[in-house]
């Protein structure tokens, strides 16, 4: 029996892909929980068009992913950080922290799509890339000053 898969299923396939299935196993299991539907001939031209909207919608999702690359690529990002003597960081400036200043600026990005080579432990200019969806990728450049302190000695 011909079905069309309505969720993924490991041992089966992906979901709105049609499969050739066991009689037994379409009736008695996948079609009453919901899993798979017979693929008859309404049932494709529905399934065409879920594809046709989620091709749109993906083009779409990929033109505003292109917008944000567009203004994320080459921006530089400030990170004013308390040190120590020798200029040592008191605190690592890590991708969650990168991802709260992108966010401050007004860029949704996760921390997971930051990379680092390392947690930046000291005071320079550093290069991070961001992986956003649709295998985009941008670089971005991190700079980490000194904490001017403003200590006002009163006599």
């Amino acid at each position: 029996m011909k079905v069309i898969l309505l969720k993924d299923i490991e041992t089966v396939g992906k979901k709105y892909e049609i499969k050739s299935i066991k009689d037994g196993y379409a009736r008695n299991f996948l079609i009453p929980n919901g899993l798979a539907k017979p693929a008859n001939a309404s049932a494709m031209a529905e399934l065409k068009e879920i594809k046709k909207q989620g091709e749109k919608i993906a083009e779409e999702h990929l033109i505003e992913i292109q917008k944000i690359a567009s203004k994320l690529d080459g921006q530089e990002f400030e990170f004013f950080v308390k040190t120590g003597e020798g200029g040592q960081l008191f605190e690592a400036i890590t991708p969650l922290k990168i991802a709260k200043k992108l966010s401050d600026s007004g860029f949704n990005v996760k921390k997971d799509q930051i990379i680092l080579d390392n947690p930046i432990k000291e005071l320079g200019e550093f290069h991070a890339k961001i992986n956003l969806d649709h295998h985009l990728e941008v670089k971005i450049t991190i700079i980490v000053e000194q904490e001017s302190s403003n200590e006002i000695v009163e006599e």
